[in-house]
C-alpha cells in the first residue's frame, strides 16, 4: 500500500474544484477538533478517493483534504454528555449519526464525523467505504493469490515441457539411428537380392522368427542404454555435477540476498538521510552521511550488474559457464577497499550522530520499515564486510567439485588467487589504518594538540592511570603518603606509550586531556628508566619503603634543557612490571637501532635501513615465509605465515625486535613450539651470537677494508665466535676508581663533519642528573682526548653499580672539546670501542687505552653485548609478563636460571647487564611473588564470621561492590594460556580449562542468587522492592565498570519464572523499568555484543575515549571467549604447507592482551566479610525447576 504521495498544490486545488461540480457525495458534516468536546461544521466534498473539506459551501479554496485510499468507515455510539445545559439540546446531539474514518497510516489520528439525520450517515458511510478501495484491495489480494497459483502451474509445465523436450531430443536420435540402420539393411539386402532372386516368398514362420529377433535386439538395446544412464548418475562425476550445480545455486540465491541487502541499505537508509540532509533543519550533515555509507550505492550497482549475469547464464543451464563472469568482476572489486578501510570509522560516525535526538528517532523509524525485518543500520553496514571472504569460500568450494579437465578450472583458480590477494591488501590496510585513526583519536582528545601524533610510525603500546609524585629541591621526593587523597587526586595522570614518545596529561573535568607543561611529551631517546631505588640513595629507601615498590623513575635528558627526573607510581606490581616492561622494550629498540646506525655506518660504510632494505629476507616471500604490506613499529613487514624456524630467527634478529612481535610470540608460541625449543634458541644466541644476524649482513657489517674483511668473515669453528673462549673485553677496568663520581671520556678518532666530537660524559644513577650545556656543532675533523678527572683517578673502590635497566644504557651524545690536549698514552679507536668504553665506565673506572689486537675485536664486542642485551630484554620480558610459565613448569625455570647463572659468570659482562641479571634472578627465584591481590580461596576462609547479613539489611552499594570485588577476583584468576585452543569447548573443558569453567559456574551462581532472593517473598510489594533492589544494584556495577555484574542481574530478572510474574512487574516502577532497558541494551548480545564493546572503549568522562575504558573493569568473559571462537574456527593454525599462521596468531594476542589489561590492575574495595557469605552462601539458591514451580504457584497460568 503506498503509504506517501507527492504533493502539488496546482493538482489538488483542481481537484477540489472538481469534487465541488462532479463529487460523489457533498453535503455538511460535523468535525471533530482537537479539543475533546469541540464540533466544527464543515462542507465536505467526496471525489473519487480524496475528501476535502471546505469552511463553507461557496468557499473556493479547500481547508483539508483526506486520502481515502485503504482506510475504513465505521460507525461509533454518540459520546456521553455532561447534564449542563436544556434537555432538548440534549437529545438533539443524541439523535444525530456519529461515524469515524480509520486511516491505515502510522501515526495518523483518526476522522471523527456526524451528521444530522441516520439516512444521510449511512450513504456517506458507504460512499467512504466505496473511495478507499477496500472491496478492489480484496479482489487483488485474490488475483494475486490465483496469479501465484497459475504461475506455479506454469512453472510446473515448464518442467513437464522441459522433461518432454528431452525425450523427444532423445527419440529424434533414435529415429535418426533407426534410419541409418534402415539404409545400411537395405544395401544388403540390394546386395543379396541376386543370391535370393530364385527363392520365392519367404515362410511365414521365418517372418515371425525374424519379427522375434527384431523385437529382442531393441529390448537389448534399450536395456544397455538404461545401464548405462544408471552407471553415470550412480558415478562420482555425475555426483560431483551435481554438487557443483547445487553450490552455483546457492551462489545465486546468496547474491539475489546480498544485492536485496544493499537495496535496502541505499532505498531505506542513504538516500532518506541525504534528503533529511538536505531540509531546513537537518538531523545530521552530508559529510556524515558520506563517512558512514562510503560508497556503498556504487557497490549495489556493481553487484546489481553481476546478478543479472548470473541470473542470465541460470537461464542456459545445465550449461553453467562462470569464469567469465568473474572475469568481469574482479578489475571492479577494488572498490571494497575504500569501504573496508573505513568501515571502522563509519561506524564511529554513526554512534556519534546517534547522540543526536532527532537522527535517533529518525533513524529508528527507518529501521521499523518491514523491509528491515527487525534489523538496525549497523547491521545492513556489516554485510559487504564478508561478501569477499564469500566470494572466496564458493570459489574453493566450486573448485573442489571441478574436475582438473574442466574448461573453468584454470579461469576460477585464477579468480580464486586474485581475491585472495585482494583480501589480504584489505586486511594490512584495515591495520595500517586502525593504528592511524586511534593516534588521530588520541591527538584529537587532548586540548592543545601532539604533533608527534601526526607521525605515522608512531605506535600505540599501552595506556592508563599512573600517579605522579611532586619532587622538590635536588631530585628529592617529598614526603607523602601514598594513601592521601590529594596525592591521588591531584597526581593522577593519563599516561600513553607509543613506540617512540611517552605522554603525560591531566584529565579536566570535561573529560579533555591537557599536556604537562613541563615533561607532557617525552623523547624514548633522550629517557633513562630506573627500576628499582638504588641501595646507596637514602631517599630512594624511603621512597620504596613509602610507596611499596610501585614508583619508578624516568631520567629525561634533553639536549637543550636541563634534565629532569618523573617518578611515577603504578597501581600494582603487575601494573608497574607491564609498564617497566613496555617502556624498556621502545627505549630498547631506538638505542638498539642507533647503536647499529653508529656501529654500521661508520666501520662498514653501510647505513642500517640499507642493510635491511638489502636483506630479501626481511621483505621478499619465500618457501618458508610470508609477509603482508603493513609494516610493524621497526618499519619491516609483518609476518603474515612463517616457519617455526624463521620465528625464532626474527625473535633473536639483533638488528630490530617489534614489541608487537614479541607480545605475540610470548602469548601464542605454545600453539606451535613449546618454551624448551624458545629457550635453547635464546641460550644458544647468548653463546653464539653471530648466528642470529645473516650472513649478508655480516658481510656488509666487516665491509670496512680488505684486511678486516678477510679477518672476521664468520666461521663457524672461529675462537672468536664462541663465548666460552671469547677475547677479553676490549678495555681494561681499573678497581681503585669510583662508580659514583661523573667521568669525562673522549676518543682521539677522525670524525666527520656531521658526527662531530664524541662526548661520552657518565654519572651514577643514584646521584640526580647534572646540567649539561647545549650542544654546539664542531668543526670538521675535531679531535678528542681520553682523559680521567684526578677525582676519578684517585677514589676509592667499590662495586657499586647503577640501578639502570639494562634497555637503558647511556645514549651518546657529542660535544665540541673544551681544548684538551691529547695523551700520548691513548691511541685512536672506532666509535664500537668508543660505545664500549662509555657503557663500561658508567659502572667503573676510566678505562686505559686500547692496543692493536683490543681494537680488531671491538665489532665482535658489540655484536656480543647487543645479543646480551636481547637475550636479557626477552629473558625479562618473559618473566616479568608470563610468570606463569615457569610457575607451571620447574624444568624450564631451572634451565632459565641456570642460563642466567651462566651469563653472570661471563667476564665480559658489563655492569648494566649484570645489574638486569640479577633482577631477573631475583624476580624468578622468589617462591611468592609479592601479589597482593586476594584470591576467591583466601576470601572464603575469611568470610567464616557466625552471623551472615540478610538481604534487606544490606544496601545497594555494599551488594554492588562485594559483587564487582568477587566477580574481578574470579575473572584475574583465569591464566591466558586457557584462551588457547578453545579448551572451554572440549569434552573434557574441565580439566583444560579449570578456571574459566570456574567464571562460568560464579556467573550462574551469582544469577541463581539474585532469582532465588526474588522469589523467596511472599506478597507483591516484596517482590516488587527486591526489583528495584537489584536494578540499583546493577546500575551501581555499571558505574563500577562491572559488566559482568550487570550481566549476572539482568539475565536473572529475564529468567521466565520471573519475567512472568506481571503482578509483580506492574507494582515496579516506570524509573527502574527503564534503567533496566537501558542496562540490558548495554550488555545485549546483539551484533556481538555491539553496544557492550563501544561501551568498553568509551571513558566515563568523555564519550570519544579512543582505547578500552580505564582498569578497574570486569568485562563480560563469553564476549571474548566468542570472539577467540570465531578466529579458531575461522582461520587453522597451520597453512597447507605447515606454516604457522601468524596473522591468527596476532589476532589471538590482540584479545588475550586486553583480557590482561583488566586483570591486571584491581579494584581499590574493603572485604566486608559478611556480605561476601551472604553472595557466596549456596543454601540460598534455589535450582531452576523449583523456581519456576515457584512462580506458578504464586501467579498461577491464565486459562487458555
Amino acid at each position: 500500500m503506498q503509504k506517501s504521495v507527492r504533493y502539488n498544490e496546482g493538482h489538488a486545488l483542481y481537484l477540489a474544484f472538481l469534487a465541488r461540480k462532479e463529487g460523489t457525495k457533498r453535503g455538511f458534516l460535523s468535525k471533530k477538533a482537537a479539543e475533546a468536546s469541540r464540533w466544527h461544521e464543515k462542507w465536505f466534498a467526496l471525489y473519487q478517493n480524496v475528501l476535502f473539506y471546505f469552511e463553507g459551501e461557496q468557499s473556493g479554496r479547500p481547508a483539508g483534504m483526506y486520502l481515502l485510499e485503504g482506510c475504513s468507515c465505521e460507525r461509533t455510539p454518540a459520546p456521553p454528555r455532561t447534564s449542563a445545559g436544556p434537555a432538548g439540546a440534549r437529545d438533539a446531539l443524541d439523535k444525530q449519526y456519529y461515524f469515524t474514518v480509520l486511516f491505515g497510516h502510522e501515526g495518523q489520528k483518526p476522522l471523527e464525523l456526524r451528521c444530522e439525520e441516520e439516512q444521510a450517515g449511512k450513504e456517506w458511510m458507504e460512499a467512504i467505504h466505496q473511495a478507499s478501495y477496500a472491496d478492489i484491495l480484496i479482489e487483488r489480494e485474490v488475483l494475486m493469490q490465483k496469479y501465484i497459483h497459475l504461475v506455479q502451474i506454469v512453472e510446473t509445465e515448464k518442467i513437464a515441457a522441459n522433461q518432454l523436450r528431452h525425450q523427444l531430443e532423445d527419440q529424434d536420435t533414435e529415429i535418426e539411428r533407426l534410419k541409418s540402420e534402415i539404409v545400411a539393411l537395405n544395401k544388403t539386402k540390394e546386395r543379396m537380392r541376386p543370391y535370393h532372386s530364385h527363392q520365392e516368398d519367404e515362410d511365414p514362420d521365418i517372418k515371425k522368427i525374424k519379427k522375434v529377433q527384431s523385437f529382442m535386439r531393441g529390448w537389448l538395446c534399450r536395456r544397455k542404454w538404461k545401464t548405462i544412464v544408471q552407471d553415470y548418475i550412480c558415478s562420482p562425476h555425475a555426483e560431483s555435477m551435481r554438487k557443483r550445480n547445487q553450490i552455483v545455486f546457492t551462489m545465486v540465491e546468496a547474491e539475489t540476498e546480498y544485492v536485496h541487502q544493499l537495496y535496502i541499505l541505499v532505498n531505506g537508509f542513504l538516500r532518506p538521510l541525504r534528503m533529511a540532509a538536505s531540509s531546513k533543519k537537518p538531523p545530521i550533515s552530508h559529510d556524515d552521511v558520506s563517512s558512514i555509507f562510503l560508497n556503498s550505492e556504487t557497490i549495489m550497482f556493481l553487484h546489481e550488474i553481476f546478478h543479472q549475469g548470473l541470473k542470465a547464464r541460470l537461464a542456459n543451464w545445465p550449461t553453467l559457464v562462470l569464469a567469465d563472469l568473474f572475469d568481469i568482476l574482479l578489475p571492479m572489486l577494488n572498490i571494497y577497499q575504500e569501504f573496508v578501510r573505513n568501515h571502522q570509522y563509519s561506524l564511529q560516525v554513526l554512534a556519534n550522530c546517534k547522540q543526536n535526538r532527532d537522527f535517533d528517532k529518525l533513524l529508528k523509524q527507518y529501521e521499523a520499515n518491514p523491509a528491515c525485518e527487525g534489523r538496525m543500520l549497523e547491521t545492513f553496514l556489516t554485510y559487504p564486510m564478508f561478501q569477499i571472504p564469500r566470494y572466496i569460500i564458493t570459489l574453493h568450494e566450486l573448485l573442489a567439485h571441478t574436475p582438473h579437465e574442466h574448461v573453468e578450472r584454470k579461469s576460477l583458480e585464477f579468480a580464486k588467487s586474485k581475491l585472495e590477494e585482494l583480501s589480504r591488501v584489505m586486511h594490512d590496510e584495515v591495520s595500517d589504518t586502525e593504528n592511524i585513526r586511534k593516534n588521530l583519536a588520541i591527538e584529537r582528545m587532548i586540548v592543545e594538540g601532539c604533533d608527534i601524533l601526526l607521525d605515522t610510525s608512531q605506535t600505540f603500546i599501552r595506556q592508563g592511570s599512573l600517579i605522579q609524585v611532586p619532587s622538590v629541591e635536588r631530585g628529592k621526593l617529598s614526603k607523602v603518603r601514598l594513601g592521601s587523597l590529594s596525592l591521588k587526586k591531584e597526581g593522577e595522570r593519563q599516561c600513553f606509550l607509543f613506540t617512540k614518545h611517552f605522554l603525560i596529561c591531566t584529565r579536566s573535568s570535561g573529560g579533555k586531556l591537557h599536556l604537562l607543561k613541563t615533561g607532557g611529551v617525552l623523547s624514548l631517546i633522550q629517557c633513562t628508566l630506573i627500576e628499582e631505588p638504588d641501595a646507596s640513595d637514602d631517599d630512594s629507601k624511603g621512597s620504596g619503603h613509602m610507596f611499596g615498590h610501585l614508583d619508578f623513575k624516568i631520567v629525561v635528558e634533553p639536549p637543550d634543557a636541563s634534565p629532569f627526573t618523573v617518578v611515577l607510581l603504578a597501581p600494582s606490581r603487575q601494573e608497574k612490571a607491564a609498564w617497566m616492561s613496555d617502556i624498556s622494550q621502545c627505549v630498547d629498540n631506538i638505542r638498539c637501532n642507533g647503536l647499529m646506525t653508529i656501529v654500521f655506518e661508520e666501520n662498514s660504510k653501510v647505513t642500517v635501513p640499507h642493510m635491511i632494505k638489502s636483506d630479501a629476507r626481511l621483505h621478499k616471500d619465500d618457501t618458508d615465509i610470508c609477509f603482508s604490506k603493513t609494516l610493524n613499529s621497526c618499519k619491516v613487514p609483518q609476518i603474515r605465515y612463517a616457519s617455526v624456524e624463521r620465528l625464532l630467527e626474527r625473535l633473536t634478529d639483533l638488528r630490530f625486535l617489534s614489541i608487537d612481535f614479541l607480545n605475540t610470540f610470548l602469548h601464542t608460541y605454545r600453539i606451535f613450539t613449546t618454551a624448551t625449543v624458545v629457550l635453547a634458541k635464546l641460550s644458544d644466541i647468548y653463546k653464539r651470537p653471530f648466528t642470529s644476524i645473516p650472513v649478508r649482513s655480516l658481510e656488509l657489517f666487516f665491509a670496512t677494508s680488505p684486511n678486516n674483511r678477510g679477518e672476521h668473515m664468520v666461521d663457524g669453528k672461529s675462537p672468536r665466535l664462541c663465548r666460552k673462549f671469547s677475547s677479553p673485553p676490549p678495555l681494561a677496568v681499573s678497581r681503585t676508581s669510583s662508580p659514583v663520581r661523573a667521568r669525562k671520556l673522549s676518543l682521539t678518532s677522525s670524525l666527520n663533519a656531521r658526527i662531530g666530537a664524541l662526548d661520552l660524559t657518565t654519572s651514577s644513577c643514584s646521584s640526580s642528573p647534572t646540567t649539561h650545556s647545549p650542544t654546539a656543532s664542531p668543526p670538521p675533523h675535531t679531535a678528542a682526548v681520553l682523559e680521567s678527572s684526578p677525582a676519578d683517578r684517585a677514589g676509592d673502590s667499590t662495586e657499586l653499580s647503577p640501578c639502570r635497566s639494562p634497555s637503558t644504557p647511556r645514549h651518546l651524545r657529542y660535544r665540541q672539546p673544551g681544548g684538551q690536549a691529547a695523551d700520548s698514552s691513548h691511541c685512536s679507536v672506532s666509535p664500537a670501542s668508543a660505545f664500549a668504553i662509555a657503557t663500561a665506565a658508567a659502572g667503573h673506572g676510566s678505562p686505559p687505552g686500547f692496543n692493536n689486537t683490543e681494537r680488531t675485536c671491538d665489532k665482535e664486542f658489540i655484536i656480543r653485548r647487543t645479543a646480551t642485551n636481547r637475550v636479557l630484554n626477552v629473558l625479562r620480558h618473559w618473566v616479568s609478563k608470563h610468570a606463569q610459565d615457569f610457575e607451571l613448569n620447574n624444568e624450564l625455570k631451572m634451565n632459565v636460571l641456570n642460563l642466567l647463572e651462566e651469563v653472570l659468570r661471563d667476564p665480559d659482562l658489563l655492569p648494566q647487564e649484570k645489574k638486569a641479571t640479577a633482577n631477573i634472578l631475583r624476580a624468578l627465584s622468589q617462591d611468592d611473588q609479592d601479589d597482593i591481590h586476594l584470591k576467591l580461596e583466601d576470601i572464603i576462609q575469611m568470610t567464616d564470621c557466625p552471623k551472615a547479613e540478610c538481604f534487606e539489611t544490606l544496601s545497594a552499594m555494599e551488594l554492588a561492590e562485594q559483587i564487582t570485588l568477587l566477580d574481578h577476583v574470579v575473572f584475574r584468576s583465569i591464566p591466558y594460556e586457557e584462551f588457547l585452543g578453545q579448551g572451554w569447548m572440549k569434552l573434557d573443558k574441565n580439566e583444560r580449562t579449570p578456571y574459566i569453567m570456574k567464571t562460568s559456574q560464579h556467573f550462574n551462581e551469582m544469577s541463581n542468587l539474585v532469582a532465588s532472593q526474588i522469589m523467596n517473598y511472599a506478597d507483591i510489594s516484596s517482590r516488587a522492592n527486591a526489583i528495584e533492589k537489584w536494578v540499583a544494584v546493577a546500575d551501581i556495577c555499571r558505574c563500577l565498570h562491572n559488566y559482568n555484574g550487570v550481566l549476572e542481574i539482568t539475565a536473572a530478572l529475564n529468567r521466565s519464572a520471573i519475567y512472568r510474574l506481571k503482578k509483580t512487574w506492574a507494582k515496579v516502577s516506570k524509573q527502574t523499568k527503564a534503567l533496566m532497558d537501558k542496562l540490558q541494551k548495554t550488555v545485549s548480545s546483539e551484533g556481538r555484543f555491539k553496544n557492550l564493546r563501544e561501551t568498553l572503549k568509551k571513558n566515563k568522562n568523555h564519550s570519544s575515549w579512543p582505547c578500552s575504558c580505564n582498569p578497574p573493569a570486569v568485562p563480560y568473559l563469553g564476549m571474548y571467549l566468542t570472539d577467540l571462537a570465531f578466529i579458531e574456527e575461522g582461520t587453522p593454525n597451520f597453512t597447507e604447507e605447515g606454516l604457522v599462521n601468524f596473522s591468527k596468531m596476532r589476532m589471538i594476542s590482540h584479545i588475550i592482551r586486553e583480557i590482561r589489561q583488566f586483570q591486571q590492575t584491581a579494584y581499590r574495595i574493603d572485604q566486608q566479610p559478611k556480605v561476601i557469605q551472604y553472595l557466596l552462601d549456596k543454601a540460598l539458591i534455589i535450582d531452576e525447576d523449583t523456581l519456576y514451580e515457584l512462580s506458578l504457584k504464586i501467579e498461577p497460568r491464565l486459562p487458555a
